[in-house]
Protein backbone atom coordinates (compact mmCIF):
# COMPACT_ATOMS: atom_id res chain seq x y z
CA UNK A 1 0.00 0.00 0.00
CA UNK A 2 2.65 2.46 0.85
CA UNK A 3 6.01 0.51 -0.82
CA UNK A 4 6.13 3.80 -3.45
CA UNK A 5 6.72 6.19 -0.07
CA UNK A 6 10.11 7.13 1.65
CA UNK A 7 10.72 6.55 4.95
CA UNK A 8 9.73 9.46 6.59
CA UNK A 9 6.56 9.85 4.44
CA UNK A 10 5.61 5.96 5.22
CA UNK A 11 5.64 6.65 8.58
CA UNK A 12 3.13 9.66 8.56
CA UNK A 13 1.09 7.68 6.17
CA UNK A 14 1.45 5.48 9.19
CA UNK A 15 0.77 7.71 11.79
CA UNK A 16 -2.56 8.87 10.24
CA UNK A 17 -3.88 5.71 9.63
CA UNK A 18 -3.07 4.51 13.28
CA UNK A 19 -5.30 7.68 14.31
CA UNK A 20 -7.79 6.69 12.07
CA UNK A 21 -7.87 2.86 13.00
CA UNK A 22 -7.54 3.70 16.75
CA UNK A 23 -10.57 6.01 16.46
CA UNK A 24 -12.22 3.51 15.08
CA UNK A 25 -11.81 1.16 18.00
CA UNK A 26 -12.57 3.59 20.69
CA UNK A 27 -15.85 4.09 18.87
CA UNK A 28 -16.87 0.61 19.25
CA UNK A 29 -16.68 1.21 23.36
CA UNK A 30 -18.71 4.38 22.98
CA UNK A 31 -22.92 3.40 23.65
CA UNK A 32 -22.87 0.48 22.47
CA UNK A 33 -21.97 -0.82 25.40
CA UNK A 34 -24.87 0.33 26.99
CA UNK A 35 -27.00 -0.76 24.10
CA UNK A 36 -25.84 -4.32 24.39
CA UNK A 37 -26.11 -4.53 28.25
CA UNK A 38 -29.67 -3.21 27.95
CA UNK A 39 -30.66 -6.32 25.31
CA UNK A 40 -28.57 -8.54 27.95
CA UNK A 41 -31.68 -7.85 30.10
CA UNK A 42 -29.38 -5.50 32.51
CA UNK A 43 -30.83 -2.72 34.37
CA UNK A 44 -30.11 1.21 33.99
CA UNK A 45 -28.38 0.99 37.84
CA UNK A 46 -25.93 -1.83 36.59
CA UNK A 47 -24.95 -0.53 33.14
CA UNK A 48 -24.19 2.90 34.98
CA UNK A 49 -21.87 1.23 37.34
CA UNK A 50 -20.15 -0.86 35.08
CA UNK A 51 -19.29 2.47 32.98
CA UNK A 52 -18.76 3.61 36.33
CA UNK A 53 -15.78 1.77 36.69
CA UNK A 54 -14.48 2.62 33.29
CA UNK A 55 -14.63 5.75 33.74
CA UNK A 56 -13.06 6.28 37.38
CA UNK A 57 -10.20 3.72 35.97
CA UNK A 58 -9.04 5.97 33.09
CA UNK A 59 -9.07 9.00 35.53
CA UNK A 60 -6.86 7.50 37.95
CA UNK A 61 -4.69 5.75 35.50
CA UNK A 62 -3.94 9.30 33.72
CA UNK A 63 -1.07 10.21 35.80
CA UNK A 64 0.96 7.03 35.92
CA UNK A 65 -0.29 6.19 32.41
CA UNK A 66 1.72 9.23 31.47
CA UNK A 67 4.70 8.92 33.26
CA UNK A 68 5.20 5.19 32.11
CA UNK A 69 5.05 6.59 28.11
CA UNK A 70 7.49 8.82 29.43
CA UNK A 71 9.71 6.61 30.82
CA UNK A 72 10.64 4.68 28.38
CA UNK A 73 12.06 5.31 25.23
CA UNK A 74 9.94 2.84 23.12
CA UNK A 75 7.09 4.63 22.57
CA UNK A 76 5.93 2.62 19.91
CA UNK A 77 6.07 -0.68 22.17
CA UNK A 78 3.60 1.39 24.59
CA UNK A 79 1.29 2.21 22.00
CA UNK A 80 1.35 -1.70 20.34
CA UNK A 81 0.51 -3.29 24.25
CA UNK A 82 -2.13 -0.61 24.59
CA UNK A 83 -3.48 -1.65 20.96
CA UNK A 84 -3.33 -5.50 22.24
CA UNK A 85 -5.24 -4.57 25.15
CA UNK A 86 -8.29 -3.33 23.06
CA UNK A 87 -9.59 -6.62 21.26
CA UNK A 88 -9.13 -8.63 25.13
CA UNK A 89 -11.29 -5.95 26.61
CA UNK A 90 -13.93 -5.94 23.20
CA UNK A 91 -13.86 -9.80 23.72
CA UNK A 92 -14.50 -9.87 27.50
CA UNK A 93 -17.93 -8.44 26.69
CA UNK A 94 -18.24 -11.21 24.30
CA UNK A 95 -16.90 -14.11 24.67
CA UNK A 96 -18.04 -15.02 28.11
CA UNK A 97 -21.28 -14.70 29.60
CA UNK A 98 -21.94 -11.21 30.42
CA UNK A 99 -21.75 -10.96 33.94
CA UNK A 100 -20.75 -8.31 36.17
CA UNK A 101 -16.92 -9.50 36.71
CA UNK A 102 -16.20 -9.89 32.73
CA UNK A 103 -17.47 -6.63 31.85
CA UNK A 104 -15.71 -4.48 34.80
CA UNK A 105 -12.53 -6.01 33.88
CA UNK A 106 -13.06 -5.29 30.14
CA UNK A 107 -13.79 -1.65 31.30
CA UNK A 108 -10.99 -1.31 33.78
CA UNK A 109 -8.42 -2.77 31.17
CA UNK A 110 -10.01 -0.69 28.51
CA UNK A 111 -9.64 2.55 30.58
CA UNK A 112 -5.64 1.60 31.12
CA UNK A 113 -4.72 0.85 27.62
CA UNK A 114 -6.73 4.08 26.55
CA UNK A 115 -4.80 6.32 29.10
CA UNK A 116 -1.47 4.67 27.69
CA UNK A 117 -2.25 4.57 24.09
CA UNK A 118 -3.53 8.71 23.90
CA UNK A 119 0.12 9.90 24.90
CA UNK A 120 1.84 7.18 23.40
CA UNK A 121 0.32 8.55 19.74
CA UNK A 122 0.79 12.01 20.95
CA UNK A 123 4.45 11.68 21.71
CA UNK A 124 5.53 9.41 18.39
CA UNK A 125 3.84 12.40 16.94
CA UNK A 126 6.41 14.81 18.20
CA UNK A 127 9.16 12.06 18.12
CA UNK A 128 8.08 11.86 14.12
CA UNK A 129 7.59 15.82 13.56
CA UNK A 130 10.06 17.85 16.08
CA UNK A 131 7.92 20.93 18.05
CA UNK A 132 8.19 23.29 14.96
CA UNK A 133 5.53 20.93 13.41
CA UNK A 134 3.74 19.75 16.05
CA UNK A 135 1.12 21.98 15.89
CA UNK A 136 -0.06 20.72 11.83
CA UNK A 137 0.70 17.04 13.24
CA UNK A 138 -1.47 17.14 15.28
CA UNK A 139 -4.28 18.59 13.41
CA UNK A 140 -3.59 15.93 11.31
CA UNK A 141 -4.41 13.59 14.05
CA UNK A 142 -7.08 15.27 15.19
CA UNK A 143 -8.94 15.08 11.64
CA UNK A 144 -8.33 11.58 10.85
CA UNK A 145 -9.19 10.24 13.95
CA UNK A 146 -12.54 11.93 13.29
CA UNK A 147 -13.04 10.59 10.06
CA UNK A 148 -12.34 7.71 12.01
CA UNK A 149 -14.97 8.28 14.61
CA UNK A 150 -17.41 8.58 12.14
CA UNK A 151 -17.12 5.82 9.73
CA UNK A 152 -17.12 3.24 12.92
CA UNK A 153 -20.01 4.76 14.01
CA UNK A 154 -21.87 3.90 10.65
CA UNK A 155 -20.41 0.51 9.77
CA UNK A 156 -20.64 -0.61 14.02
CA UNK A 157 -24.33 0.78 14.03
CA UNK A 158 -25.13 -1.59 10.72
CA UNK A 159 -23.50 -4.24 12.24
CA UNK A 160 -25.73 -3.55 15.56
CA UNK A 161 -28.86 -3.60 14.06
CA UNK A 162 -28.44 -6.08 11.06
CA UNK A 163 -26.41 -8.43 12.74
CA UNK A 164 -26.66 -8.44 16.53
CA UNK A 165 -25.19 -6.28 19.01
CA UNK A 166 -22.52 -8.92 19.99
CA UNK A 167 -21.42 -8.30 16.21
CA UNK A 168 -19.67 -5.12 17.61
CA UNK A 169 -17.45 -6.19 19.81
CA UNK A 170 -16.57 -8.90 17.55
CA UNK A 171 -15.98 -6.14 14.71
CA UNK A 172 -14.12 -4.10 17.33
CA UNK A 173 -11.82 -6.64 18.13
CA UNK A 174 -10.79 -7.42 14.65
CA UNK A 175 -10.17 -3.45 14.13
CA UNK A 176 -6.95 -3.98 15.61
CA UNK A 177 -5.39 -5.80 13.48
CA UNK A 178 -4.99 -2.88 10.57
CA UNK A 179 -4.26 -0.52 13.99
CA UNK A 180 -1.34 -2.79 14.15
CA UNK A 181 -0.34 -2.68 10.47
CA UNK A 182 -0.17 1.07 10.52
CA UNK A 183 1.88 1.32 13.61
CA UNK A 184 4.07 -0.85 11.97
CA UNK A 185 4.42 1.16 8.83
CA UNK A 186 5.99 4.08 11.35
CA UNK A 187 9.42 3.58 11.41
CA UNK A 188 11.56 4.08 14.43
CA UNK A 189 14.83 5.90 12.72
CA UNK A 190 12.46 8.23 12.02
CA UNK A 191 11.67 8.90 15.39
CA UNK A 192 15.35 8.28 17.00
CA UNK A 193 16.40 11.45 16.90
CA UNK A 194 14.10 13.48 18.89
CA UNK A 195 13.48 10.42 21.61
CA UNK A 196 17.22 10.63 22.52
CA UNK A 197 17.09 14.35 22.75
CA UNK A 198 14.52 14.30 25.28
CA UNK A 199 16.01 11.02 26.96
CA UNK A 200 19.40 12.66 27.39
CA UNK A 201 18.19 15.98 29.18
CA UNK A 202 19.04 16.79 32.76
CA UNK A 203 16.71 18.51 34.52
CA UNK A 204 13.97 16.47 34.44
CA UNK A 205 11.72 16.98 37.26
CA UNK A 206 9.00 15.51 38.10
CA UNK A 207 4.98 15.52 39.09
CA UNK A 208 5.19 18.21 41.78
CA UNK A 209 7.71 20.70 39.63
CA UNK A 210 5.05 20.62 36.84
CA UNK A 211 2.25 21.23 39.58
CA UNK A 212 4.19 24.01 40.49
CA UNK A 213 4.78 25.52 36.67
CA UNK A 214 2.27 28.43 36.39
CA UNK A 215 1.45 27.18 32.57
CA UNK A 216 0.24 23.89 33.71
CA UNK A 217 -2.05 25.04 36.47
CA UNK A 218 -3.67 27.88 34.37
CA UNK A 219 -4.41 25.39 31.46
CA UNK A 220 -5.54 22.47 33.93
CA UNK A 221 -8.00 25.29 35.57
CA UNK A 222 -9.11 25.87 31.59
CA UNK A 223 -9.78 22.58 30.86
CA UNK A 224 -11.51 21.43 34.24
CA UNK A 225 -14.00 24.48 33.01
CA UNK A 226 -13.97 23.55 29.48
CA UNK A 227 -15.19 19.86 30.23
CA UNK A 228 -17.76 21.00 33.11
CA UNK A 229 -19.12 23.10 30.66
CA UNK A 230 -19.32 20.75 27.69
CA UNK A 231 -19.86 17.35 28.91
CA UNK A 232 -23.42 17.69 29.71
CA UNK A 233 -24.27 19.82 26.94
CA UNK A 234 -25.30 16.65 24.24
CA UNK A 235 -27.26 14.34 26.94
CA UNK A 236 -29.27 16.78 28.20
CA UNK A 237 -30.04 17.91 24.54
CA UNK A 238 -30.45 14.16 23.52
CA UNK A 239 -33.10 13.91 26.79
CA UNK A 240 -35.37 17.11 25.25
CA UNK A 241 -34.86 15.70 21.77
CA UNK A 242 -35.97 12.37 23.12
CA UNK A 243 -39.32 13.82 24.95
CA UNK A 244 -39.93 15.98 21.80
CA UNK A 245 -39.26 13.80 18.72
CA UNK A 246 -40.62 10.54 18.87
CA UNK A 247 -38.91 8.09 16.24
CA UNK A 248 -36.77 10.28 15.03
CA UNK A 249 -34.61 10.98 18.34
CA UNK A 250 -32.59 8.45 17.66
CA UNK A 251 -31.81 9.85 13.84
CA UNK A 252 -31.15 13.47 15.09
CA UNK A 253 -29.11 12.20 18.17
CA UNK A 254 -26.89 10.52 15.57
CA UNK A 255 -26.88 13.46 13.26
CA UNK A 256 -25.68 15.65 16.50
CA UNK A 257 -23.03 12.78 16.98
CA UNK A 258 -21.74 13.35 13.28
CA UNK A 259 -21.82 17.10 12.39
CA UNK A 260 -19.30 18.15 15.06
CA UNK A 261 -17.12 15.18 13.90
CA UNK A 262 -17.24 16.82 10.29
CA UNK A 263 -16.57 19.96 11.68
CA UNK A 264 -13.20 18.37 13.55
CA UNK A 265 -12.37 16.97 10.45
CA UNK A 266 -12.24 19.91 8.13
CA UNK A 267 -10.55 22.60 10.90
CA UNK A 268 -7.93 20.63 13.06
CA UNK A 269 -5.05 20.76 10.41
CA UNK A 270 -6.33 24.74 10.06
CA UNK A 271 -6.26 25.19 13.96
CA UNK A 272 -3.12 23.56 14.12
CA UNK A 273 -1.32 25.91 11.30
CA UNK A 274 -3.03 28.78 13.33
CA UNK A 275 -1.45 27.95 16.68
CA UNK A 276 2.06 27.61 15.10
CA UNK A 277 1.71 31.13 13.29
CA UNK A 278 -0.45 33.10 15.56
CA UNK A 279 -0.26 31.86 19.08
CA UNK A 280 -1.69 29.24 21.17
CA UNK A 281 -4.05 31.46 22.76
CA UNK A 282 -5.52 32.58 19.97
CA UNK A 283 -6.83 29.01 18.91
CA UNK A 284 -7.76 28.13 22.29
CA UNK A 285 -9.76 31.74 22.34
CA UNK A 286 -11.56 30.63 18.92
CA UNK A 287 -12.46 27.38 20.42
CA UNK A 288 -13.65 28.35 24.12
CA UNK A 289 -15.74 30.99 22.91
CA UNK A 290 -17.46 28.71 20.75
CA UNK A 291 -18.83 27.10 23.93
CA UNK A 292 -20.89 29.33 25.61
CA UNK A 293 -22.43 30.75 22.30
CA UNK A 294 -23.54 26.52 22.24
CA UNK A 295 -24.86 26.66 25.52
CA UNK A 296 -26.76 29.69 24.92
CA UNK A 297 -28.33 28.37 21.76
CA UNK A 298 -29.33 24.98 22.92
CA UNK A 299 -31.27 26.73 25.15
CA UNK A 300 -33.41 28.90 23.40
CA UNK A 301 -33.67 26.26 20.40
CA UNK A 302 -36.06 23.66 20.26
CA UNK A 303 -36.25 22.85 16.07
CA UNK A 304 -34.27 19.25 15.88
CA UNK A 305 -32.76 20.72 12.59
CA UNK A 306 -31.65 24.23 14.10
CA UNK A 307 -30.05 22.16 17.18
CA UNK A 308 -28.04 19.96 15.09
CA UNK A 309 -26.30 22.88 13.18
CA UNK A 310 -25.62 24.17 17.02
CA UNK A 311 -24.22 21.03 17.66
CA UNK A 312 -21.95 21.86 14.73
CA UNK A 313 -20.29 24.39 16.97
CA UNK A 314 -18.91 21.60 19.63
CA UNK A 315 -16.61 20.74 15.77
CA UNK A 316 -14.88 24.13 16.66
CA UNK A 317 -14.04 23.35 20.69
CA UNK A 318 -13.41 19.77 20.34
CA UNK A 319 -11.01 20.26 17.49
CA UNK A 320 -9.22 23.66 19.41
CA UNK A 321 -8.77 21.26 22.84
CA UNK A 322 -7.87 18.14 20.68
CA UNK A 323 -4.69 19.72 18.76
CA UNK A 324 -4.04 22.17 22.15
CA UNK A 325 -4.06 19.80 24.73
CA UNK A 326 -0.39 17.68 23.67
CA UNK A 327 0.26 21.04 22.10
CA UNK A 328 0.28 22.90 25.63
CA UNK A 329 1.94 19.83 26.54
CA UNK A 330 4.86 20.16 24.56
CA UNK A 331 5.31 23.75 24.83
CA UNK A 332 5.19 23.69 29.06
CA UNK A 333 7.84 20.75 28.97
CA UNK A 334 10.36 21.28 26.41
CA UNK A 335 13.48 19.87 27.48
CA UNK A 336 12.45 17.75 30.49
CA UNK A 337 10.93 14.38 29.40
CA UNK A 338 7.54 15.01 30.93
CA UNK A 339 5.32 15.87 28.03
CA UNK A 340 3.09 12.72 28.50
CA UNK A 341 2.75 13.00 32.63
CA UNK A 342 2.00 16.90 31.74
CA UNK A 343 -0.71 15.67 29.01
CA UNK A 344 -1.94 13.16 32.44
CA UNK A 345 -2.57 16.43 34.44
CA UNK A 346 -4.41 17.52 31.62
CA UNK A 347 -6.23 14.69 31.21
CA UNK A 348 -7.30 14.30 34.47
CA UNK A 349 -8.57 17.50 35.25
CA UNK A 350 -10.61 17.19 31.57
CA UNK A 351 -12.22 13.86 33.47
CA UNK A 352 -13.03 15.58 36.41
CA UNK A 353 -15.02 18.15 34.61
CA UNK A 354 -16.71 15.83 32.34
CA UNK A 355 -17.56 14.09 35.74
CA UNK A 356 -19.02 16.87 37.75
CA UNK A 357 -20.47 18.23 34.26
CA UNK A 358 -23.48 15.31 33.89
CA UNK A 359 -23.90 15.36 37.84
CA UNK A 360 -24.14 19.20 38.23
CA UNK A 361 -26.32 20.02 34.73
CA UNK A 362 -28.59 16.97 35.35
CA UNK A 363 -29.48 18.35 39.19
CA UNK A 364 -30.32 21.62 37.68
CA UNK A 365 -32.66 20.55 34.99
CA UNK A 366 -34.48 18.54 37.46
CA UNK A 367 -34.95 21.24 39.79
CA UNK A 368 -35.34 24.05 37.41
CA UNK A 369 -35.64 22.92 34.21
CA UNK A 370 -32.81 21.99 30.85
CA UNK A 371 -33.29 26.13 30.06
CA UNK A 372 -31.57 26.75 32.97
CA UNK A 373 -29.19 24.22 32.78
CA UNK A 374 -27.82 25.41 29.63
CA UNK A 375 -27.71 28.54 31.21
CA UNK A 376 -25.52 27.61 33.71
CA UNK A 377 -23.31 25.68 31.17
CA UNK A 378 -23.22 28.45 29.27
CA UNK A 379 -21.91 30.50 32.27
CA UNK A 380 -19.35 27.86 33.24
CA UNK A 381 -18.14 28.06 29.72
CA UNK A 382 -17.96 32.16 29.38
CA UNK A 383 -15.49 31.78 32.67
CA UNK A 384 -13.41 29.28 31.11
CA UNK A 385 -13.06 31.49 27.77
CA UNK A 386 -12.42 34.63 30.07
CA UNK A 387 -9.88 32.24 31.95
CA UNK A 388 -8.27 31.98 28.18
CA UNK A 389 -8.41 35.56 27.50
CA UNK A 390 -6.87 37.42 30.71
CA UNK A 391 -5.10 34.92 32.35
CA UNK A 392 -3.66 31.86 29.90
CA UNK A 393 -0.21 32.62 28.83
CA UNK A 394 1.46 32.59 25.32
CA UNK A 395 2.89 28.92 25.94
CA UNK A 396 5.41 30.27 22.87
CA UNK A 397 7.17 28.99 19.86
CA UNK A 398 10.62 28.02 18.41
CA UNK A 399 12.56 30.08 15.67
CA UNK A 400 14.06 28.30 12.69
CA UNK A 401 17.04 27.73 14.14
CA UNK A 402 15.63 25.77 17.10
CA UNK A 403 16.24 28.76 19.87
CA UNK A 404 12.80 28.29 22.23
CA UNK A 405 11.15 32.10 22.78
CA UNK A 406 8.80 32.95 25.10
CA UNK A 407 6.44 35.80 24.12
CA UNK A 408 5.02 38.66 26.28
CA UNK A 409 2.64 38.95 28.74
CA UNK A 410 -0.97 37.59 27.93
CA UNK A 411 -2.40 41.11 28.60
CA UNK A 412 -0.67 42.42 25.87
CA UNK A 413 -2.52 40.43 23.88
CA UNK A 414 -6.23 40.87 25.75
CA UNK A 415 -6.37 43.97 23.37
CA UNK A 416 -8.55 41.98 21.28
CA UNK A 417 -8.65 38.42 19.55
CA UNK A 418 -8.56 40.58 16.15
CA UNK A 419 -5.15 42.16 16.75
CA UNK A 420 -3.99 39.07 17.86
CA UNK A 421 -4.63 37.54 14.41
CA UNK A 422 -3.56 40.27 12.75
CA UNK A 423 0.16 40.55 14.17
CA UNK A 424 0.69 37.33 16.03
CA UNK A 425 2.28 36.67 18.93
CA UNK A 426 4.98 39.71 19.67
CA UNK A 427 7.96 37.53 21.10
CA UNK A 428 10.41 38.42 23.18
CA UNK A 429 13.52 36.98 24.67
CA UNK A 430 12.94 36.29 28.48
CA UNK A 431 9.78 35.07 29.82
CA UNK A 432 8.42 37.65 31.92
CA UNK A 433 5.42 36.37 32.85
CA UNK A 434 7.01 32.96 33.81
CA UNK A 435 5.64 31.01 31.74
CA UNK A 436 7.03 27.39 31.77
CA UNK A 437 8.75 27.70 34.96
CA UNK A 438 7.79 27.02 38.68
CA UNK A 439 5.73 29.24 40.88
CA UNK A 440 7.96 30.36 44.05
CA UNK A 441 6.44 30.31 47.54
Amino acid sequence: MASGLTGSARSARGLDLLNFFVANIQTGFGPFIAVYLSAQAWTEFEIGMALSVGTFTAMVSQLPAGALVDATPRKKLAALVAILCMPVSALLLVAVEPRQLPVMLSEVLHGIASCVLAPAIAAISLALVGRMALGERLGRNARFAAIGNGAAAGLLGLAGTYISSAAVFWLTAALAIPSLIALAMIRQADLLTVVQREQASKGQGGLMTLLRNRGVLIFSGCCLLFTLANAAMLPLAGSEVTRNSGDEANLIIAACIVAPQLVVAAISPWIGRLAERRGRRVALMIGFAALPLRGLLLAVVSDPKVLILVQALDGVSAAALGVLLPLLSADLTRGTNRFNLCMGIFGLAVGIGGTLSTTVAGATATWFGSGAAFGLLAVVGLLSFLLVLFVMPETGTADPDGVIRKPASPATASSGLRESMRTGPKLVENDPEGVGQPWSG
